[in-house]
């Protein structure tokens, strides 16, 4: 991580990233750097110029959190959805499979 990101890495200190997996005890924290607050939104966003438009890339924000990651990408164009942390896919694109 260099010292010119403003919203910290997704990765966790062990390497593995803060989203965790379906069967994993890991806590989800929200993705705003220095902020270790639970995670309760997953915002969802793409960059249409190296983005395919079908691609999601999230980060998840606590309540504190939420709007300032939100207008972060709205500000830029990328945010395409902000969805309670434990909801399904979003109701415009299919659940991913895979990496």
């Amino acid at each position: 991580m260099s010292n010119h990101d403003l919203l910290g890495s997704l990765q966790g200190p062990d390497g593995s990233d803060s989203l965790g997996t379906p069967d994993s005890p890991q806590r989800r924290e929200c993705s705003r750097k220095g902020c270790r607050a639970g995670a309760a939104w997953r915002l969802e966003w793409n960059n249409p110029r190296i983005h395919a438009p079908e691609r999601r890339k999230t980060w998840l924000a606590c309540p504190e959190h939420r709007d300032w990651l939100a207008d972060y990408l709205r500000s830029r164009g990328l945010l395409k959805d902000v969805l309670p942390l434990d909801s399904g896919p979003s109701p415009d694109r299919p659940a991913q499979q895979g990496p």
